[in-house]
């Protein structure tokens, strides 16, 4: 069966998710022939229509064209009647990871991993590329509010894409230069073990493209473990981190380090390169996503000081303690954070912004395997909250598992309450937050929605 080309016709099976929608939109771009099919009608699929791209709401064997190439995601079942006839019929069947790699054919293939950071740092680095002229191609899957997409077909050479490690589907990428945000574990639900995680990134380097760039933190000690081993086997690497917080001396010297309500800064140091950095996002965890992001554009041929003051231009990415209203004087952020360290520098950053102010947390765990695994780190993180409030779990592409729920939280947070309704939990956490607070809802899946529920709790509590 012949390899796919932009010349085919392409069917997305859940073409509304963040990951399927950025290939659909760039594979359009390409000049490709794009459709495919989503469980409901949304925004994503209403802008999608307005590209070029031919959406269907539902899912119906009717809807593939015998001639279509077929893409899925991990979190398609083989019983989805559009995959099953595509089976049928004997159909290509490739993975969203393929389609995205076609659509980045002939370019310059920067790819960002690790079990957090990815959306921030691909961003980041992507306006911060764009500032500076090189109009690079973007597939990122949150919305970046200075391009209105996650999706970019630049008129540059450089491709800037989130790699997703979740399934080993970036193993289809063969990157120029790759930033690994960190190595710290995650979907033990398909990796076992701590070193089974850790090897598919050590394989992850061997795909780089001959003289490729592997970039990897210092303070993180699976990203070093990585890079290690990538040196032993004679690969480019460069990390970068705190002297005072990393576990080997970096390439990169962060120093200076400075976080306030709306911002962040550093200096940065590389052998006899350096530079000032001056961040639009506060928290200390994006100085190191605009570390990794400033070796990568020097190595696309920026100067550290240009690439630097782009790097400031990046104000942040959708569901990135993003603002989302405010009554009063109390303040409500969303955040997609869903791993422990991501929650618990998501509570970082909310105090920073809050000052003297409490943060209530409203936090909706994502998976039950996560939930399971991770439930005492969870704890940990959210007690730094002053307020904390569990939503049921959000099980995506999972079945509920006995005895899971977010109670294995909740009951080791100190004054926490667990409701399983999400719109209940966060009217809970608009009315747990006193004036002058922040209130962030979390997650990974639907808590998002819940904004309009904190917000008319506030206005009632005003009125």
């Amino acid at each position: 069966m012949s390899e796919p080309t932009l010349q085919d016709r392409f069917h997305l099976i859940g073409i509304g998710g963040a990951g399927m929608s950025v290939v659909a939109e760039l594979l359009t771009s390409r000049g490709a022939t794009v459709e495919g099919s989503d469980r409901e009608e949304s925004a994503v699929l209403e802008h999608l229509r307005s590209v070029g791209v031919r959406a269907f709401v539902g899912h119906e064997a009717s809807h593939v064209d015998p001639s279509s190439v077929v893409v899925v995601s991990t979190a398609i079942r083989e019983d989805n009647p559009e995959l099953a006839i595509a089976r049928e019929r004997g159909q290509r069947v490739i993975h969203r990871s393929q389609a995205l790699a076609l659509a980045a054919s002939g370019m310059r293939f920067v790819g960002v991993a690790g079990a957090h950071g990815k959306t921030t740092t691909s961003g980041m680095l992507a306006i911060g590329l764009s500032a500076c002229g090189l109009d690079p191609s973007v597939a990122v899957g949150g919305v970046l509010p200075q391009l209105g997409t996650g999706a970019h077909l630049g008129g540059g050479d450089v491709f800037v894409a989130e790699a997703d490690e979740s399934d080993g589907s970036f193993l289809n990428y063969t990157p120029a230069i790759e930033i690994v945000t960190n190595v710290e574990p995650d979907h033990l639900d398909r990796y076992h073990s701590r070193e089974e995680f850790e090897e598919i990134f050590v394989e992850f380097a061997r795909r780089m493209v001959p003289g490729g760039l592997l970039v990897t933190c210092a303070e993180d000690e699976g990203a070093v473990r990585l890079a290690q081993s990538a040196r032993a086997e004679g690969l480019r690497v460069v990390t970068y981190g705190r002297l005072e917080c990393s576990l080997c001396t970096p390439d990169v010297v962060i120093a200076d380090v400075r976080v306030e309500a709306h911002g962040a800064g550093a200096s940065l140091t590389w052998g006899e390169l350096s530079a000032s950095l001056a961040l639009s996002v506060p928290g200390e965890h994006n100085v190191l996503n605009a570390a990794a992001a400033w070796v990568a554009g020097i190595e696309c041929g920026l100067s550290p000081q240009a690439i630097a003051d782009g790097l400031g231009e990046f104000t942040g990415a959708a569901r990135r303690f993003e603002a989302r209203g405010q009554v009063g004087s109390r303040r409500l952020f969303d955040d997609y954070a869903h791993h422990p360290t991501e929650v618990e520098a998501a509570i970082r950053e909310a105090h920073v912004v809050a000052g003297e102010g409490d943060v209530t947390v409203v936090f909706q765990p994502h998976l039950y395997s996560r939930t399971r695994i991770f439930a005492e780190r969870f704890a940990q993180a959210l007690s730094g909250a002053d307020h904390v409030v569990l939503a049921g779990i959000y099980g995506a592409r999972e079945d509920p598992e006995p005895g899971v729920d977010s109670s294995l939280i909740s009951s080791r947070v100190e004054g926490a309450s667990y409701v399983e309704d999400m719109h209940e939990a966060a009217r809970l956490a608009a009315s747990l937050t006193p004036e002058g607070g922040v209130c962030l809802t979390m997650g990974a899946g639907s808590i998002t929605h819940c904004a309009s529920d904190v917000l008319d709790e506030w206005k009632r509590m005003e009125a």
